[in-house]
């Protein structure tokens, strides 16, 4: 790998990063984020190509397949179930609808359930100017920490889940993390929203309290579409458990179609009434399709050099993995950070990768070197992957879903202040008391 064909990824990255803030009306259209996305892809796919790498260019697809099928097919279900009502837009009533959705995207994963309520706190708050807050918050809650537990949380712990960690693993693992940080950020935001809240108060002369008090009772539309949500719930457990194959794990396509055909019957069933009430439209998805396409292209050379150099970056602590997976998945996805630290965690302890369930291989070796280590990569992932907007898939999808509703969300390094002030000191937090 010769270091210009690392140059595409860091460029797509400031694409996504300033094209906002330099051109934001050519940036909005998804046939210029193609356009640059794949323009950058194609140098990439065809140096590997000519380089010997086809399989794990090939590998690196696949992932992305099974990524977007599984995001995909959330992010179309969980549009067809419409709450309907209004929700006070007060500190408490936001608060806990955080903690729901802390709670849900472990059932729905992080994509469905941030589908399902961001509409509903947006309309909450409507009466209200200030509320970008509020978007923050639900990325860091709803959108990533809070799919902590359960494979179908977070895309990397379902890629992990393909490769062999046990479905329950994770919530026996990693209840005391998850609930040290969405505790503290339900917390931080209960404090900070009734903060700006106030402020508000005092800047406008209309009664603003009352107005976000108002609410209307609560009703559920599109609840058919639990039963999609349970027969992706379903597939997943098939192919991890070989449902079917005698044990062994499905081929690729198979989980994927059946995703898919779920998303496609949810979308027939579904009244069309249904969807304009929760303004569903294929735009959030299409963007998060065209640019992690981009991705997990011109990653494939990065993670290459990283996990080459693994041997000698000296990880050999728990903490040390966290923040390594951690940063990385900050900026390079974290569903492809998260399968190269822990293959190479794996792969140092002569687990062979050619097994599709090497993760469960190492995971079986017992002790708490390889738990822990395996528990720091899976905490890094998904906490740090809130640190940006490209750290997680639902993270471009609910700020898409919030500039189309016009709220104005901060800018990628306007979010990464908030993610720096607030997630840093509770990432050090969780560092000392679960990872030393």
């Amino acid at each position: 790998m010769s270091w210009p064909i690392l140059l595409p990824f860091p460029a797509l990255l400031l694409c996504i990063a300033l094209m906002p803030l330099l051109a934001s009306r050519w940036w909005e259209h998804d046939r210029n984020k193609a356009l640059v996305a794949i323009g950058l892809a194609v140098p990439v796919a065809t140096h590997l190509v000519f380089a010997g790498a086809v399989e794990e260019l090939v590998r690196s697809l696949e992932d992305y397949g099974a990524f977007l099928a599984l995001l995909g097919s959330l992010f179309v279900i969980a549009g067809g179930i419409h709450v309907r009502g209004s929700l006070a837009g007060t500190p408490i009533a936001n608060t806990a609808l955080l903690g729901v959705g802390a709670v849900l995207a472990n059932l729905i994963g992080t994509t469905g359930a941030s589908m399902v309520l961001i509409r509903p706190l947006l309309r909450a708050n409507r009466p209200r100017r200030e509320v970008s807050h509020i978007v923050v918050f639900f990325i860091f809650t709803v959108s990533n920490c809070g799919g902590l537990l359960t494979p179908l949380g977070d895309p990397p712990l379902f890629l992990g889940f393909l490769h062999g960690v046990p479905f329950t693993w994770t919530l026996e693992a990693l209840w005391a993390p998850w609930l040290v940080v969405n505790g503290a950020l339900l917390a931080a935001f209960h404090v900070i929203d009734g903060i700006v809240l106030a402020r508000e108060e005092r800047a406008y002369p209309e009664p603003l309290l009352e107005q976000v008090q108002e609410h209307e009772p609560i009703a559920i539309d599109g609840k058919r579409n639990l039963v999609f949500l349970a027969g992706v719930l379903l597939f997943m457990l098939g192919r991890g458990g070989g449902w079917g194959t005698g044990g062994e794990p499905w081929p690729f396509g198979l989980q994927e179609a059946g995703m898919i055909a779920c998303a496609a019957a949810a979308f027939t069933v579904t009244p069309a009434a249904t969807r304009r009430a929760n303004r569903f439209a294929f735009g959030p998805i299409v963007e998060v399709a065209v640019l992690f396409l981009g991705i997990f292209v011109t990653i494939v050379p990065v993670m290459a050099l990283v996990h080459e150099a693994g041997p000698h970056l000296g990880l050999r602590e728990p903490w040390q993995y966290f923040w390594a997976t951690g940063t990385l998945s900050s900026f390079l996805d974290n569903a492809p950070t998260y399968l190269t630290f822990a293959a190479s965690a794996a792969g140092s302890a002569g687990i062979p990768l050619a097994d599709e369930s090497y993760l469960g291989a190492y995971l079986a070796l017992g002790g708490t070197q390889a738990a822990g280590v395996m528990a720091a990569i899976s905490a890094g992932a998904v906490f740090m992957g809130a640190m940006t907007y490209v750290g997680n898939g639902p993270n471009f999808m609910v700020k898409a879903i919030a500039e189309s509703q016009g709220v104005r969300v901060p800018s990628f390094f306007g979010y990464m202040t908030w993610s720096a002030a607030i997630l840093l000191p509770l990432l050090l937090v969780v560092t000392f008391l679960f990872l030393r």
